[in-house]
């Protein structure tokens, strides 16, 4: 297909209500300044993903529900790749604080890019283009595959999550993540200049551990600025929001961290509704976030009655 037939038929044209929302969700998994991501188009919605090194893999989710208008035109999926630091960029020219953005999205353009148009005024249009390029191969498989009959997982408020991980930090150090069946609970430890262990337990505090599966102790250690990649920017929104966080070990001691994050435009009144106490909500509008780290290899346990160990229960 010609460049020129490519722009009269594209592939994906959408649009969407909530520009501050989608950001937050990319954010979610720019953990440094100059990163390169994939776009993955399907009927079902648009896939975000990035990597690190062959051992971090990030994806953000956007289904079709998400959008105002989704008008998918494509033979298959379609992939390329783009700045994420750029994207992010972008976006951000069309959100304006207080106010609910229509934006259009458009690909592939003459030139195969990606071209964002402001939709919501008649009298003014933000324009942007963005180049694409030929996507690279992602370099490791990440599916996420099960270690036994019980999932191993267990869900806890981001904001303690977040917490946990930022005081566990040592320079060039692991952390050992912990799940025993009994007690029930998660054990977070850091080494450096001393030990540094964060104990979650199960039934002292539901509120803050809200679930718990797992039928054996198993333990694995990941490197600490992949662990921190997961959470050193989960939106503010989530935090306000009181979420919880899903971790899950699957089998190798792959590691999966799961976000939710709200996509919702300023409410009006076609599409809120007030509840039981006279408050008013919107639809559910969620953006799925998933992170997968791997482990690091496997090293002879330490020991653990090490005379530096510093404590913490929550």
């Amino acid at each position: 297909m010609s460049s020129s037939a490519a722009a009269e038929v594209p592939d994906l044209v959408c649009e969407l209500d909530s520009v501050h929302g989608i950001v937050d969700a990319l954010t979610s998994v720019r953990w440094k300044r100059h990163q390169d991501a994939l776009i993955e188009l399907s009927e079902h919605g648009i896939v975000i993903i990035v990597e690190e090194t062959g051992c971090l893999q990030a994806k953000v989710y956007l289904q079709r529900e998400l959008f105002v208008k989704y008008e998918y035109g494509a033979h298959g999926r379609p992939r390329f790749g783009l700045s994420l630091g750029l994207f992010v960029d972008c976006l951000n020219t069309f959100s304006v604080p207080g106010h609910s953005n229509l934006l259009e999205l458009r690909y592939p353009g003459p030139d195969m890019q990606l071209m964002l148009r402001s939709v919501d005024s008649p009298e003014t249009c933000i324009y942007a283009e963005i180049r694409t390029r030929i996507p690279e191969t992602i370099s490791w498989d990440y599916n996420f595959e099960p270690a036994g009959s019980t999932p191993l997982t267990f869900t806890v408020k981001s904001a303690a999550l977040k917490e946990a991980i930022d005081d566990l930090e040592w320079p060039g150090s692991s952390i050992q993540i912990k799940l025993q069946a009994t007690p029930p609970s998660v054990i977070f430890r850091g080494e450096g200049h001393g030990d540094l262990q964060i104990d979650f337990n199960y039934y002292a505090n539901t509120e803050l551990l809200i679930a718990f599966s797992c039928d054996r102790q198993i333990s694995h250690r990941y490197k600490y600025k992949f662990l921190r990649a997961t959470t050193c920017n989960i939106p503010s929104s989530v935090i306000r929001d009181n979420r919880g966080s899903k971790l899950s070990i699957g089998r190798g001691g792959m590691l999966k961290v799961q976000h939710l994050v709200s996509v919702a435009a300023k409410p009006t009144s076609s599409s809120a509704h007030m509840d039981s106490a006279g408050h008013q909500q919107q639809p559910s509008r969620i953006a799925y976030i998933e992170f997968f780290v791997k482990p690091e290899e496997e090293l002879e346990d330490d020991d653990d009655d090490n005379n530096d160990n510093v404590n913490h229960q929550t």
